[in-house]
């Protein structure tokens, strides 16, 4: 589901609840997710129940009125026959990140010599991510660190630095002269702390143990998330956004 643009199914076979990791109804997570495909005029396939498709473009979000426009061609049939439906679902993408949602209440709106698809703005939508897409490196100045409890040595605390983050889990650097850690182990009371005031606990599990690539010192220990609560996720998946961003700025230097 993850590579093209057909809607993932979210019907009653599946039942929505097997689809709660994925769906955002955050109202200001919505909105922040539909001003980025705004902004960056990013593609939406919208396909009507019948199973016609038209690719366009998100044109404006106005939450006032609680509205979303997209870009449409006054002379398209599909686009004609897409408002008649009355409902569509959205899918697009932000880098690697699928987004869908309910499209409802179309109209095809004419001013001038332009023309939109007016639709509701949605109240939830669903995100769509693969871990390895979604992993990023972080910044060596100021890498993210994970305090914890050494699990076999509770008197000795630990601060480790965090190499990469997804939100499934993180590569943390443990010292040569720190005792080893077993895969499998559970660690508990985790405080991630990833940039100035954004930090949040959790339960890892380390998964395996390996030598850092590149022959760097230490030893990268490969850990899961277990049971991240709604606003960790949150404040992990706005940290990878800006991770994202940030990266592809320095890109472009």
């Amino acid at each position: 589901m993850f590579q093209d643009t057909q809607p993932a199914p979210l019907g009653p076979e599946g039942g929505l609840d097997a689809w709660a990791d994925f769906r955002v109804a955050d109202s200001a997570e919505v909105l922040r997710l539909l001003k980025q495909l705004c902004d960056g005029s990013a593609p939406v396939t919208l396909s009507a129940p019948e199973g016609m498709a038209v690719t366009t473009q998100l044109w404006s979000v106005d939450p006032t009125q609680r509205q979303i426009s997209f870009s449409a061609d006054a002379d398209s049939g599909q686009m004609q026959r897409l408002a008649q439906c009355n409902e569509a679902v959205a899918v697009a993408y932000l880098d690697s990140v699928k987004l869908q949602f309910d499209l409802s209440d179309l109209v095809l709106v004419h001013g001038g010599q332009s023309c939109a698809l007016r639709a509701e703005l949605p109240a939830v939508l669903y995100r769509f991510q693969r871990r390895a897409s979604f992993r990023v490196r972080t910044f060596e100045r100021r890498a993210p660190q994970a305090r914890l409890r050494h699990p076999s040595m509770p008197e000795m605390r630990l601060s480790l630095r965090i190499v990469d983050i997804s939100v499934g889990g993180c590569a943390l650097v443990l010292p040569d002269d720190v005792p080893a850690l077993q895969p499998g182990s559970r660690l508990g009371g985790v405080r991630i702390e990833l940039d100035g005031d954004c930090a949040f606990d959790a339960t890892l599990r380390l998964q395996h143990v390996s030598a850092m690539h590149g022959g760097g010192h230490g030893i990268r220990l490969g850990c899961e998330f277990i049971e991240l609560d709604g606003q960790a996720q949150r404040t992990l998946q706005r940290y990878i956004d800006h991770t994202q961003q940030r990266r592809r700025l320095l890109a472009l230097r």
